[in-house]
């Protein structure tokens, strides 16, 4: 037997520590190059927006950049740049989070933005009508004008979840959208984006003592909010197939994705990983098993994916998640067929495991990913920030490509007996456009 691959581990330093007001922060000092990453992320996402507000966490996202408590509309984003900086946010399902990367230099500019708008972002009428319109547009451009927009990210969980939380349109609707007021806007900011709902978080060229200080100057008398009560995302797991197909008018060629459940990725995160190596042994590269069979061999299908999460953050996610497959089909395709084929390779992998150097070189490619993904410093920061919100422990990030590297092949082969037909919602693209 050969011996299994070395996989190395970094060792990014971690101080962690909590201001007055409940603000947690995590420092990662490199002095390896002039640059640093800052993030702030908030313990609010998709999933914790009230009904009759679809799509509120993004909008809201949109109006943490027009203006704050001491800067007009449109200031944030000439500071960074003036500095040579750049700078963005993102809403997922479980957060929302909000970046800056600049010379070193810069930090304590970055640290007065992201500080001045936690005090109060311009909550005004024509800041709200504005954002409404640019997030009805991003909807245009993103879902409902592009082929497979929403594909499977919007469209899977409402055939797998029932309750509002995990199977509404975190893009939202434009009747929801269209409704919301300034006072919406106040009472979202008041209760989500309280220092004790939030971590900051800093990696790159920086002297601890010199950070530690700029951080209280400017974050240590914004005012104190405890953290609200997360709302209860329970959801039991599927006992019967659910199967739905909808019909994209611009979509070109057919496509499926199904999806099965997994265990908690935080609560039972041992239990959790086999499956993230289960669906890059699935679909990752030429050499994997459904990409060999159902793209190479049977030509069932041009393109296929796999990946844990809705949006692909598989270490940054809550319970409930899944392991999704997708298919891309060829003219006339199938996607019965395509579930067929997938559930003959599970069982096949079940049934006879995996094959010599299959999972050795699927977690040499896992680790390198991740190696990779740390190697600037906004791949750092931002990841610190999201697994000290979640689970308060950044350092977790330094362990992942070892951790990944200890699966073993009997977990993988018990993880791929569990995706049985009956735990699967799949949801079918029915092409409304020509080829």
């Amino acid at each position: 037997m050969a011996p299994r691959i070395k996989i190395p581990a970094t060792k990014y330093p971690v101080e962690r520590f909590t201001l007055g007001n409940g603000l947690r922060v995590v420092l990662s000092p490199d002095r390896s190059a002039p640059v640093v990453g800052v993030a702030v992320v908030y313990d609010v996402g998709i999933r914790s927006e009230p009904e009759g507000r679809t799509g509120f966490a993004h909008l809201f996202e949109h109006l943490m950049f027009q203006g704050s408590e001491n800067l007009e509309k449109l200031a944030h984003f000439r500071h960074v740049q003036g500095a040579g900086g750049s700078f963005n946010g993102s809403t997922h399902l479980d957060y929302t989070d909000y970046f800056e990367v600049l010379p070193s230099g810069g930090l304590e500019r970055a640290l007065f933005l992201e500080a001045d708008r936690m005090r109060g972002p311009r909550l005004t009428e024509e800041n709200l009508r504005n954002q409404v319109d640019v997030v009805k547009e991003e909807i245009r451009v993103n879902v409902l004008n592009r082929p497979y927009g929403g594909f499977p990210w919007l469209k899977l969980p409402p055939v797998m979840f029932e309750t509002f939380p995990n199977a509404h349109d975190g893009y939202g609707s434009f009747e929801d959208l269209e409704s919301a007021t300034v006072e919406d806007a106040r009472g979202f900011f008041d209760r989500y984006y309280a220092c004790g709902n939030a971590v900051l978080s800093v990696a790159g060229d920086f002297d601890v003592a010199e950070a530690t200080a700029m951080i209280e100057r400017h974050f240590g008398d914004v005012p104190a909010r405890p953290a609200p009560r997360l709302p209860d995302f329970f959801e039991p797991d599927l006992t019967a197939e659910r199967r739905e197909s909808y019909v994209d008018r611009i979509a070109p060629l057919p496509a499926v994705a199904g999806g099965w459940r997994v265990p908690d990725p935080i609560g039972t995160f041992d239990d959790y990983l086999p499956f993230v190596v289960l669906a890059e042994v699935l679909t990752d590269g030429d050499a994997s098993r459904l990409v060999e069979r159902l793209v190479q061999r049977d030509r069932t299908a041009t393109t296929l994916g796999g990946y844990l999460g809705f949006m692909g953050d598989e270490y940054q996610v809550r319970n409930p998640t899944a392991l999704l497959l997708q298919a891309h089909l060829p003219p006339g395709g199938d996607a019965d067929k395509v579930l067929r084929t997938i559930d003959e390779e599970l069982d096949r992998l079940a049934a006879d495991g995996l094959k010599p150097g299959e999972l050795d070189r699927t977690q040499a490619r896992m680790a390198t990913r991740l190696l990779n993904g740390t190697d600037d410093v906004l791949g750092r920061a931002l990841p610190m920030a999201v697994l000290e919100l979640q689970r308060g422990r950044p350092e977790l990030l330094n362990d992942l490509p070892k951790l990944i590297s200890e699966v073993r092949a009997e977990q993988i082969v018990a993880a791929a007996a569990t995706l049985r037909p009956e735990r699967r919602a799949s949801v079918e693209v029915i092409p409304g456009a020509t080829a």
